[in-house]
């Protein structure tokens, strides 16, 4: 993964970011508010060693106390020293349950005791600290036993009494926040990371490009009304979908250059994909460029095109290609443009045989010849074989490839079965991208379509919707 990719989770997780984040602080907020304050307060002993004052003596004594200064400390939480002060301060506490509040250390290298005492109360704070201090210096004093000259060698004295504490040491609000947001922080990174390692869908082109070195020839915007209006160029030739189809009319100009042959056909992994439409569309933008098109319905199971395009769908590829009709019996105009349909005609028992055959190379072939494009629009390639059979056949499969509905795994087990024949991929087309968002086609590169592509979009909404006389397609244009 590169920076981009980085950038893209962050801006597809960061619903999770900031609310995870947030949580943890208001949790760290509510800790805070719901705990009770607590005081510290802190006494310091000096443990000195009594010597006869030579130089010699008070360097040994000046060890010693360090050697053992440690051991001293930990004497300050032992019952020995707390219950007399649960009975000097009549306190309604056991030793156990004081010894968790009092603490006693010795910062390295020093000969001085820290006992610290805390308490909801910071009076009491302070007496216990004062307490403890005062009977720790006796008990100390008594643990040692005295020299033959009957003088305790080890010497307690309280440096430093404890005073009231004026705020609370805990809870510490600020860095409860901060923690409990740094944990949200995290917990909120790690779901977008689960999330994107688990995600199987395809978001977008980054997700086709780790699955096949085909080119993504076009990126074809989301618009809900699609299936009211499946033919956005000729209904509303100025909208960014619309613009979407132009430019992969301008793309496929780059595809397969090193053929002569200019037929494509449309497929996808799986139903719903928009691959009908995305044909459809694009080839009346082509159409609408001056070069002459044919868009050839080869779904001999579910055939939409003629639905689509609002021609009669009675008689067709079926009919050429079992010999009961000539092309030009069958092919239809779509009203005055350069665009002509031939539908799929009645559905056969025998699809993929008859869209293998002999006679569906000749008329590839025939095609090929009397027009500047060819496009196919053929069934899916995992439920069936017939797109395979068609791309041995053309140029090249155009794969179309939903965001958010196909599987990664879908889709390459498509482009898998595609290569396991021979069959070229020449290029995939991504359908349905959302408009805004990390995951939208080039962020933004396409869904402009104002002022691009054509500088006045040819009005073709008058086109008739049923066919005009069937016509034989012209010899092509060189």
């Amino acid at each position: 993964m590169d920076l981009r990719d980085y950038i893209r989770l962050l801006r597809r997780g960061w619903v999770y970011i900031v609310a995870l984040t947030l949580v943890g602080v208001a949790v760290g907020a509510g800790f805070s508010i719901l705990k009770a304050p607590e005081y510290q307060a802190t006494s310091k002993v000096f443990v000195s060693v009594q010597s006869t004052g030579s130089v010699s003596d008070l360097s040994q004594g000046q060890n010693f106390a360090q050697g053992q200064v440690q051991s001293y400390a930990d004497v300050a939480t032992t019952p020995i020293v707390l219950q007399p002060v649960i009975d000097t301060l009549n306190l309604d506490t056991n030793v156990d349950s004081l010894a968790e509040h009092i603490s006693a250390s010795s910062p390295s290298g020093t000969v001085i005791v820290e006992i610290t005492a805390s308490d909801p109360s910071p009076e009491l704070a302070a007496q216990l600290a004062n307490a403890v201090a005062s009977s720790f210096e006796n008990v100390v004093t008594d643990l040692v036993p005295a020299t033959a000259e009957g003088v305790t060698p080890v010497k307690i004295t309280v440096i430093t009494q404890a005073y009231v504490p004026g705020s609370p040491s805990s809870p510490n609000v600020v860095l409860n926040i901060v923690i409990g947001g740094v944990i949200g922080l995290i917990a909120g990174l790690a779901l977008a990371v689960l999330r994107e390692v688990l995600d199987t869908k395809i978001r977008n082109e980054h997700d086709v490009e780790a699955i096949t070195d085909a080119p993504i020839i076009g990126g074809i915007v989301h618009d809900p009304t699609t299936t009211e209006r499946p033919l956005v160029v000729r209904d509303d030739p100025m909208s960014p979908r619309a613009e979407s189809f132009r430019t992969l009319r301008t793309n496929l100009q780059f595809v397969g250059t090193d053929s002569d042959a200019r037929s494509f056909v449309f497929t996808s992994s799986i139903p719903g994909e928009g691959k009908s439409t995305t044909a459809a569309n694009l080839a009346i933008a082509l159409a609408l460029s001056g070069q002459r098109v044919i868009i050839v319905d080869a779904d001999l199971r579910k055939p939409r095109l003629a639905d689509y395009l609002g021609v009669e769908g009675s008689a067709g590829l079926t009919d050429v290609l079992v010999n009961r009709a000539e092309p030009g019996d069958v092919i239809q105009r779509w009203g005055e443009t350069n665009l002509y349909v031939l539908p799929s005609g009645r559905i056969p028992p025998n699809p993929s045989e008859l869209l293998g055959s002999s006679a569906m190379t000749k008329l590839i072939a025939s095609l090929e010849s009397a027009f500047d494009v060819v496009l196919f629009d053929a069934p899916p390639v995992l439920p069936v074989t017939d797109p395979i059979i068609l791309a041995n056949l053309t140029a090249g499969a155009i794969l179309v490839v939903a965001t958010g509905r196909a599987n990664k795994s879908q889709v390459r087990a498509s482009v898998s079965s595609l290569h396991n024949v021979g069959a070229k991929l020449a290029g995939t087309v991504l359908t349905m991208l959302p408009t805004r968002g990390p995951d939208s086609y080039g962020y933004g590169r396409y869904g402009y379509g104002y002022g691009y592509g054509d500088a006045v979009a040819p009005d073709v909404s008058g086109m008739p919707a049923a066919p005009a006389a069937v016509v034989a397609p012209s010899s092509r244009r060189g």
